[in-house]
This record gives structure tokens, C-alpha cells and sequence, in this order.
């Protein structure tokens, strides 16, 4: 009988060990996901012909694996010019192209393809748009005002001249990297109401995860080396990830690509079973011996298996272990907090705001950091890919909110929050609550792992958990940490590694980590080897930057 891995959960990193184990092994994967969606987070909404992106995808990476693996399954839509295909694929230096059929083929099927598109990402404050990264050009002098960009100024060399030794928070962090004045009118607004505390509070740890290589400096190089550059290339690896230029996208939003490694996973004799929530996780010693699920109906499953992916919720996880729980693990995973995610999608005739010239604006997501609405993100979907909206004369987006199950505002009906919503960006600006034709609600619950509450002993539960030898926590919830979706997709890929290579240190995988550098031009082998102690230290739970 060949082995079993039961992958708990259909997102990036769950589906991604499934095709890789029917790729590269006899092993048998089983998909047990929850809800009736494929994708996680990284699925697409349907909703009378147009589609929405939960959070926003954009399909970038540094890793050239995760890179060539998204094409090989997706290639890039063909460019108008055909000399153009190598530009856009290149990573670094004429040598160094992508490895896919998509470079001298035509793909297959012309809606399973990947579109190239211009990133744009702007802040919204006094009722004005910022360019995001901040560039200080003479229209954002202008904008901010010459008292405030004096204070920017000052603050900023104060920050770089005497800047906090001890970089405990999130808010020591960014004070360091772009001073206290930045900090304050481009940052702690958005950044709160992401995570409904103050940024004293939260772990410097999160900077470190999403914007490490990111500060004043580097943005303003940025602007500067951009206005000389000639390569488009989509490789960008030097780039840091907050400033890319042009990403990959699915012509009909990420869930396109995920719902057909679903159908590659099934046409290669793998199983993918929606509706069915894991329960337990029968234990003998120290290995996993089967997985419980149970689906809405209330019938129950139990699989053998042989090896355990979850990419659920720690906390959920601890819980359904069906073994003795220290006491101090069960605390911690019980004190683990997470932020829950509504997305209002809007219907509109035509939005108020346009760009400088009158024309539609071409953001993909607007960060709204006015202080007196709690709308966090705004996205627009027609500049995601066109093919996401039925009518192009319409503008489809979507309004982010970032709270609690508990919160009053998840707790809404749907009907109260579409209206809740139209009032907000009515009131700062946006649009016009007349111009309104429809809306759609989706609620995506521990969406956000977050770096307070006990997570400053999470190492505890690390620690427990490796005492399984086939139990294998991947993606964002499975390790409670805040991956990118080519990272999880990487946690998932070096688990499968380090099973068809004979390694039981788990360390390489608690190593990956955002903004890393992947050095894939060393050899592939010595890369699945345990984290360095650099990477070891900077990921140890508590650790300041």
C-alpha cells in the first residue's frame, strides 16, 4: 500500500504539497478542507459575473522555483510584440531567463494565463492621494505643506543620527527606518486598524516579517534608480518586494490558478474533499497515526496517514489533538489572537476621485489611513485584470476591514455593512452613495495571525509540536505567521523535501521567512538544510531586531 499524507486545508500551501508529492513520489496526498472553497485566502469570489480578490495577490516572487512553478502551470499571457517575452521574463542578466514552455509556445488554453501588470499602491490622507512608497517629489511637498515636510525632514535625520537602541515594537521599527513624523501621518492610522492595537504593542517581529528591507532610503533610491532603468523585467529580485514595478497576475484572479492545481491534484489520483472539517488527531507516541473530519451533515471520516500537513489554526490544531497538552502549550496556543477580514465589494457607476489627468484611477489598492472611518484597504479590481468585472464602463472594488469575531462590525448584517460601507467612502470622498448599483459581503475569519497576546512564548508551542516526527505545520495559520502566499507555498514545498530527502529537522522550514534571500544560486541539496544561526536567532520567538 503506498503512504498517506493527509493535508489538512486547500490553500497555497495545502494544495501545493499535494501536487508536489504526485510530481515527485508514489505518496498519496488527501485534501480535507473545511469550507466548499479552493485557494484559502487566495480564492476568488464570484458574484453575478464579477470577481473579487480576498486581500489582494499579486503572483511575485523571489524564488525562481515558486516562480517557474506558477508558469509552468500558468504561462504568461503572450505580449503584443513577440521580442518582448524574454524582457519580461528575465531575472538577472540576458542569461538568466525562466524556465517555461511559455517563452516559445503559445499557452494551450488562452484563459489559463497569467497577465503582467503595473503595480500601483497609493495612501489616502487629507482627502489626498500619496504615492506609496513615499516619494518625495514636489507634488507630495506640496500636498503635505511645508510645515509638515520640514518636521518630516528633521524627525527622519533625527531617527537616522539617534535611533532607538532597543527595538522592541512595531512603532521602534518604523520610527527607525522612516522617523517619528513619517511614521505618524503615513503609518500608525492604517497600521492600527489592521490590527486593532497600538503599534507600542505589537512585536517588532512583524516589521521585520513584511518590510525588513524597507525604509526611507531605500524608497527614495528606488525613485531615483527607476527613472534610469530601461529592463522591465518581472524578476525585480533586487528590488525590495514593497517597491516591484510590475507583478503576474491570473487572468481571473488567483483562485483561477488554484482551482486548477485542484483539477491537476484529481487528474493525477489525488483527493480533494470539501465540506469537511478536521475534528481529531489520533496520536501513538510521537507520531500521528489518523486524522478525523467531520462534515456538515455530521458524518465523520477517519484516515490512516502516515504524514500530517495542517494549515490550520494552531490554536484549532492544538485543540483536536487527541494527547496530553502541557499545560503551559495549551496557554499559549490559547492566548494566540487573530484578525478577521470583511471585504464590501461596490458596484459603481463612476468613483469621484480620478486621476490628474480625469481619467479612472489605475490604483490596485488604495491604504486609506484617514483616521475618522475604519475602512483600512481599497482595492480595485478592473486594475487587478479586467476580466474581474462583467461591465468595464463600472468600477468594482472592494473596501477592507480588518476586526474581531466579537467586534460589533462583524457582527453586522449584511445589509447594514454594505450601507456602513458606502457611507464611509462617501464621507471621505470616494464616490457617491447614488452611484451605487450593487454589493456583496464576504467575512474571511483568522485571516491576520498576529504578533501580541501570547505570542511572545510561541516557541513553546514550536517546540511541542516538533516532537511529532510526521506532523508537518505549513502556510500562514499552520505557522502562525504572517506569509507571504510564495511562502507558504515554500513551507510546503521543503516539508515534501525534507521527506523524500530523509530529514527530520524541521528548522528549515521555520527558516522561511518574508524577505528572505533564497540563494538559489547555490545548489539546490544545500539548500533543504536546517536554518543557518543567523536565521535561526532572527526567527526565535521574542527576538528583537
Amino acid at each position: 500500500m503506498p503512504e498517506t499524507a493527509v493535508i489538512i486545508g486547500a490553500g497555497p500551501a495545502g494544495l501545493t504539497a499535494a501536487l508536489e508529492f504526485l510530481r515527485r513520489s508514489a505518496i498519496h496526498p488527501i485534501v480535507l478542507e473545511a469550507s466548499h472553497e479552493i485557494g484559502g485566502i487566495s480564492r476568488t469570489v464570484r458574484y453575478k459575473g464579477n470577481r473579487m480578490d480576498i486581500g489582494g495577490h499579486r503572483f511575485f516572487s523571489k524564488s525562481d522555483r515558486v516562480m517557474n512553478w506558477w508558469m509552468e502551470l500558468m504561462p504568461p499571457e503572450q505580449p503584443a510584440g513577440a521580442d518582448e517575452q524574454p524582457s519580461l521574463l528575465r531575472y538577472q542578466g540576458r542569461e538568466r531567463t525562466l524556465r517555461t514552455s511559455a517563452q516559445s509556445a503559445a499557452p494551450a488554453d488562452p484563459d489559463l494565463v497569467m497577465l503582467v501588470r503595473p503595480r500601483k499602491s497609493r495612501i489616502y490622507f487629507l482627502r489626498k492621494f500619496f504615492d506609496y512608497p513615499i516619494k518625495l517629489k514636489a507634488d507630495t511637498l506640496r500636498k503635505l505643506g511645508l510645515v509638515r515636510t520640514f518636521k518630516v525632514g528633521v524627525s527622519y535625520l533625527q531617527a537616522r543620527i539617534f535611533p532607538r537602541r532597543r527595538e522592541d515594537s512595531l512603532e521602534d521599527f518604523l520610527v527607525n527606518r522612516f522617523g517619528r513624523e513619517l511614521y505618524l501621518t503615513f503609518f500608525k492610522s492604517y497600521t492600527e486598524k489592521v490590527w486593532g492595537v497600538p503599534c507600542q504593542t505589537i512585536s517588532a517581529e512583524w516589521g521585520a516579517q513584511r518590510i525588513r528591507g524597507l525604509s526611507l532610503t531605500t524608497a527614495l533610491l528606488h525613485f531615483v534608480k527607476s527613472a534610469f532603468r530601461r529592463d522591465q523585467a518581472i524578476g525585480q529580485k533586487t528590488t525590495e518586494t514593497s517597491l516591484i514595478e510590475r507583478f503576474l497576475y491570473p487572468k481571473f484572479g488567483p483562485g483561477q490558478l488554484w482551482e486548477h492545481v485542484a483539477a491537476q491534484i484529481t487528474g493525477r489520483g489525488g483527493e480533494v474533499h470539501l465540506g469537511w472539517r478536521v475534528s481529531r488527531l489520533h496520536i501513538d507516541g510521537d507520531r500521528i497515526v489518523s486524522v478525523e473530519a467531520v462534515n456538515r451533515a455530521g458524518e465523520t471520516r477517519r484516515l490512516a496517514a502516515d504524514y500530517v500537513f495542517s494549515t490550520m489554526p494552531v490554536r484549532e490544531l492544538i485543540e483536536a489533538m487527541a494527547t496530553e497538552i502541557p499545560a503551559e502549550v495549551r496557554e499559549v496556543s490559547e492566548g494566540l489572537q487573530y484578525r478577521d477580514f470583511i471585504t464590501v465589494g461596490l458596484l459603481v457607476d463612476r468613483l469621484q476621485v480620478r486621476e490628474a489627468d480625469g481619467s479612472p484611477l489605475q490604483d490596485n489598492w488604495i491604504y486609506i489611513q484617514e483616521p475618522d472611518v475604519l475602512v483600512g484597504r481599497l482595492q480595485i479590481f478592473n486594475n487587478w485584470s479586467p476580466y474581474m468585472v462583467a461591465d468595464p464602463a463600472t468600477s468594482w472594488i472592494g473596501l477592507e476591514y480588518f476586526c474581531y469575531e466579537t467586534d460589533p462590525l462583524w457582527r453586522m448584517s449584511d445589509e447594514e455593512l454594505k450601507n456602513f460601507a458606502i457611507r464611509e467612502v462617501e464621507k471621505i470622498g470616494i464616490l457617491r452613495g447614488g452611484d451605487v448599483r450593487d454589493a456583496h459581503v464576504v467575512r474571511a475569519p483568522k485571516t491576520y495571525p498576529a504578533y501580541f497576546g501570547s505570542y511572545d512564548r510561541f516557541h513553546l508551542v514550536r517546540q511541542f509540536l516538533g516532537r511529532f516526527q510526521n506532523l508537518f505545520p505549513v502556510g500562514r495559520n499552520g505557522m502562525h505567521k504572517y506569509n507571504n502566499q510564495d511562502h507558504s507555498m515554500l513551507t510546503a514545498m521543503t516539508a515534501v523535501d525534507n521527506i523524500l530527502s530523509g530529514i527530520t529537522d524541521k528548522g528549515n522550514l521555520w527558516a522561511i521567512n518574508t524577505e528572505m534571500e533564497y540563494h538559489e544560486e547555490k545548489p539546490e541539496e544545500e539548500n533543504r538544510g536546517s536554518a543557518s544561526a543567523e536565521e535561526k536567532r532572527r526567527d526565535g520567538v521574542g527576538a528583537t531586531v
